[in-house]
């Protein structure tokens, strides 16, 4: 259907930089969401870890916060491509 769409717009000579910054858009909203569940399934596991062990928080939390850094760099990296691929 996307292609049909693209093919019937450039039959028409009609500008499809306003459909790539859509689709750029919508990419970057995917990347920040899971993001987002990604970072709070780490949290929510961690905090079942420290509930089970209370001994090994320091461990846990520590490696909770590198798995957090890594994947919003990865966040970071996506939505930054979404936005350059606008252009």
């Amino acid at each position: 259907m996307l292609l049909t769409l693209i093919q019937e717009a450039a039959a028409a000579a009609v500008d499809l930089s306003a459909l790539g910054g859509g689709i750029a858009a919508i990419g970057a909203s995917i990347a920040a969401i899971g993001a987002g569940l990604g970072i709070g399934k780490i949290g929510g596991s961690a905090m079942e870890a420290i509930a089970r062990q209370p001994e090994a928080a320091g461990d846990v939390r520590s490696n909770m916060i590198v798995a957090a850094a890594l994947i919003e760099g990865v966040a970071l990296f996506a939505v930054i491509v979404c936005l350059l691929a606008a252009l």
